[in-house]
């Protein structure tokens, strides 16, 4: 069977580092034969590391999707406010579809692409990665062989770490929601999914608080100035981005997004011009900092979802999920599962394998949703754990959250479909 043809749109972090490799990783499965990049030296550097021709590498997505490249499909991995036109024009030319998340900021949008989706036939999956990592997959396997007996109630946290929400949120490119969407959409849509995955049934209403505490310049320290090349303080501010983007042997994320150059020098001149290294208390920034969602699904399953800049990164995502008959507690940065049996009081562990290597990402997530899609291209029915619909809905929850939170009020969900 010859490889899946897919073109990229897209050559950031996601496009390029994220899902890409596994191209190389199964050449036999997956090639990559056209790329989208308005960036010169991104672009560039994807096609040279990824074979790609150079009749078939593009500046602009529309191009791309014009010059009717052969491909089985593409993977829309632009910016948020760009995922809604290229995935349907994709699905219009004969091309399935895989979208990073979040793929739309909007309902109307959102239908959009479920529609075209249904129209034309073909497939559209979303890049919920946490539905392929073994953690939640592990997870999920507890709670249907009915060891904690029957589901009640989850307490899910996203631990976004202090300097990655400085680096995103505060300083980068999902700073502000007129630019891309708002935090919870940006940043757990897939959280959402995952509590949709867990419970099994769809959420019917939610209700949210929240708000931008503290990346503000009312906190901003005394000694403080707009550029942290120029701070008095700081060596003392956790946030600054001297001690975050110019260690010399980071070369990698984050640091990578921020500049090609990777020299002393580069790194200073993008922290002198350019975004990133602005003062975390003096940016435009207007997306929350942390916000507590409560969710209820069907048959009174409820959930809590929290998202905090104010935590350790390498926590990462941390559970408690309780049943009628027994509880789990589980930190993803964990190598074990602890297991509780209310029956006769023992606790158990379980094995939860940290990945290595170039399929660590979200927990082996990335490379496992990417090799999943590959095997749904290839024929293999239920490779792709949940349907457009199933990934519209956790988008539906984020959005109904924004409003209960801006508005003070608990929301319904209206699903599609």
């Amino acid at each position: 069977m010859n490889p899946v043809r897919m073109i990229v749109l897209g050559a950031g972090a996601r496009g390029m580092d994220a899902y890409a490799p596994y191209a190389l990783l199964a050449p036999d499965q997956l090639q990559i034969v056209a790329v989208a990049e308005p960036r010169d030296a991104r672009r560039n550097a994807f096609a040279a590391r990824y074979g790609v021709p150079e009749h078939a590498v593009f500046a602009d997505w529309r191009d791309a999707l014009a010059a009717g490249i052969e491909a089985d499909a593409v993977l829309v991995a632009t910016q948020d406010n760009q995922h809604v036109e290229p995935a349907c024009i994709a699905m219009e030319r004969g091309y399935d579809v895989l979208l990073e998340k979040p793929i739309a900021k909007h309902e109307d949008e959102l239908k959009r692409i479920y529609d075209t989706s249904v129209r034309t036939g073909k497939r559209a999956a979303v890049c919920h990665v946490l539905r392929y990592t073994r953690f939640f997959n592990t997870l999920k396997a507890i709670i249907d062989s009915g060891e904690i007996g029957e589901l009640v109630n989850i307490s899910h946290s996203e631990n976004i770490g202090y300097w990655h929400m400085a680096h995103s949120f505060v300083r980068g490119n999902w700073r502000r929601e007129d630019e891309t969407s708002p935090m919870i959409l940006a940043k757990s849509c897939h959280d959402a999914d995952i509590l949709l995955y867990l419970v099994g049934k769809d959420c019917k209403s939610v209700a949210s608080f929240g708000s931008l505490k503290h990346f503000t310049a009312e906190h901003a320290p005394e000694g403080s100035a707009e550029r942290c090349l120029d701070c008095k303080v700081a060596d003392t501010c956790p946030y600054s981005a001297t001690r975050l983007y110019m260690i010399p042997f980071l070369t990698g994320w984050p640091v990578s997004v921020i500049t090609d150059d990777l020299s002393p020098a580069g790194r200073l001149k993008v922290l002198r011009e350019g975004p990133y290294g602005r003062c975390v208390y003096h940016c435009d920034n207007d997306v929350v900092d942390h916000q507590s969602t409560v969710l209820e699904f069907e048959d009174g399953v409820t959930a809590t979802m929290t998202i905090s800049a104010f935590t350790d990164f390498r926590h990462g995502r941390t559970i408690h999920i309780m049943g009628s008959h027994g509880e789990i507690r589980a930190k993803m940065s964990d190598e074990t599962i602890e297991v509780t049996n209310f029956r006769d009081g023992s606790v158990r562990t379980t094995e939860n394998p940290l990945p290595g290597g170039m399929g660590d990402g979200h927990g082996g997530g990335d490379l496992g949703l990417i090799a999943s899609f590959v095997r749904m291209e290839r024929g293999e029915a239920g490779a792709v754990k949940s349907s457009i619909r199933d990934a519209i809905q956790s988008h539906l929850i984020c959005l109904a959250a924004e409003e209960s939170r801006k508005n003070h009020t608990v929301a319904d969900i209206h699903n599609v479909g």
